[in-house]
């Protein structure tokens, strides 16, 4: 008889594991709590608009092609691609600049910018490879169990490369100095991690993904990656739940042996809680079976949660390009009411994605589609007039550096924020992307990915290993998957 696999929480990660437990021959059920799957990466309509309510960069296009690969699939099987040239625009005090796809412009953009950067910037970018390719191909992939599992000579080598015990903001400025091109290195730390000298040198792998792998777009949205990763879940063989609420994991002798889902009792074998780590800790075991405490979880440095706005406009919006940040206010003030304060911003810096200047689909003919997101720190509350209120400065600002007024142009608006974080995800403070990059939270020092009290529970997701992100997302699943396979074929 197939052993029989719960796994908690249909996100990438949920659905990554999933799939990859279904081809190794084990009976998989996926419980999601919302009514389809995506997690954060689910889209709504509304109004003919249609809108992806959580990541919407495509980084790192080749974990996604392996994922497929690995079923003996292809992206291009499920959704089209396309290249954004400019990859982005960054709006300065007064000024802005579009970020070239292609390597030799955006060297000399760096290079009008602060002359003699240019050959440094090769360097900068060579070891940000080094980095890469060591991560993705075999550091990234440990469940990070132990230190042990590092200590071979080929992984403390790379370990040296990676410049763990050294700073990003360090690490950035011993190559340039210009504070047009600090920023932009500096921004995918400060919206998906720490503050740049808190976070060590070895994300200057994401320079590498931003630079030269590109910035992407799944025609559709990006909900499409959801879609077909589900897609696929279903030819595998995985049983889908949706509106499935988890009440309780059944532990008997240090081991799960059902869940009560919807008020009925499912029998297990085995559980991956790809749901948020702390909730289920908290709300699904009992304390004894815990394996942190709620110090410890207090204790922890999270990266930012979300304002974010989606926004119909009933007209085209010129000066905007697909991916657009604003970055015309204090950068280090924001990061500071982010992890220092953790406090509301006065002048925030915000980003703008408008995916129907690339996608006709997703907003009716003549019209634009806008999903604004200001990075705010964890654990805040906020009312309706507070919301309005970031809104209206955002619109100001757009205002400001593109000549538009949308104020009396908005036909469609939602906010979403703490509140609906912990209400969709059950997550923890509010957050939106997870733990923050630091070094005491890389690799072996987060939070295990196997359960230290229950031993066939399993945790996958952004608050374990890798991190956050949708590729490390989608290769947490993976991992966890590989543990399940080695606990239940010992």
């Amino acid at each position: 008889m197939r052993k029989t696999v719960a796994v908690i929480g249909g996100g990438f990660a949920g659905l990554s594991s999933a799939c990859s437990l279904a081809s190794k021959g084990f009976d998989v059920t996926l419980l999601e709590k919302n009514e389809t799957t995506g997690g954060r990466g689910r889209a709504f309509t509304s109004n003919g608009y249609s809108f992806d309510m959580g990541p919407s960069w495509y980084w790192m296009p080749g974990v996604f092609e392996e994922f497929f690969a690995s079923f003996g699939k292809k992206v291009s099987d499920y959704y089209e691609l396309k290249r954004l040239d400019p990859s982005y625009r960054v709006f300065f005090d007064g000024s802005h600049i579009d970020v070239p796809a292609e390597f030799e412009a955006f060297k000399k953009m760096i290079e009008e910018l602060e002359p003699g950067s240019g050959p440094r910037l090769e360097k900068f970018l060579l070891e940000a490879k080094a980095k890469y390719d060591a991560s993705t191909s075999e550091f990234i992939w440990k469940p990070s169990h132990s230190i042990t599992e590092f200590l071979s000579p080929k992984l403390i080598r790379e370990s040296l490369r990676l410049q763990l015990f050294s700073s990003f903001s360090a690490h950035a400025k011993k190559y340039f100095s210009h504070p047009k091109i600090l920023k932009l290195l500096e921004f995918p730390v400060l919206f998906l991690g720490a503050k740049p000298e808190k976070t060590p040198a070895m994300y200057s792998m994401m320079n590498y993904a931003d630079i030269m792998l590109g910035t992407w777009y799944p025609l559709g949205g990006m909900v499409k990656i959801a879609e077909a990763m589900t897609s696929l879940a279903k030819e595998l063989g995985v049983k889908i739940i949706t509106s499935a609420n988890v009440d309780k994991i059944e532990v008997d002798a240090k081991s799960a042996h059902s869940l009560l889902v919807n008020n009925e009792v499912m029998n297990v074998d085995a559980v991956i809680a790809a749901a948020d780590y702390h909730y289920v800790e908290n709300s699904l075991l009992e304390p004894a079976q815990r394996s942190y405490s709620d110090a410890y979880w207090e204790s922890r440095t999270m990266s930012p949660s979300s304002l974010i706005f989606y926004v119909g406009i009933d007209k085209k919006v010129s000066g905007l390009e697909h991916h657009n940040l604003f970055f015309d206010k204090d950068f280090e003030q924001h990061a500071h009411t982010i992890y220092t304060d953790e406090s509301w911003p006065e002048n925030p810096l915000f980003y703008v994605c408008c995916p129907s200047k690339s996608d006709s689909g997703v907003a009716p003919e003549g019209k634009e589609n806008l999903f604004i997101l200001i990075p705010v720190a964890t654990g805040l509350s906020s009312t309706e007039n507070d919301r309005k209120k970031y809104f209206v400065q955002c619109l100001k600002r757009i205002l400001k550096h593109t000549g538009e007024d949308l104020t009396n142009r908005v036909e469609y608006f939602r906010s979403y924020a703490h509140e609906e974080f912990t209400s969709d995800y059950n997550s923890f403070k509010g957050n939106a992307y997870g733990l923050a990059n630091t070094l005491m939270q890389t690799a072996i020092f987060k939070p295990k990915m196997r359960s230290k009290k229950v031993k066939n529970l399993f945790y996958a997701g952004q608050l374990t290993v890798p991190g956050p992100g949708v590729p490390p997302s989608i290769i947490s699943g993976r991992i966890a998957a590989n543990e399940v396979e080695s606990y239940l074929t010992r």
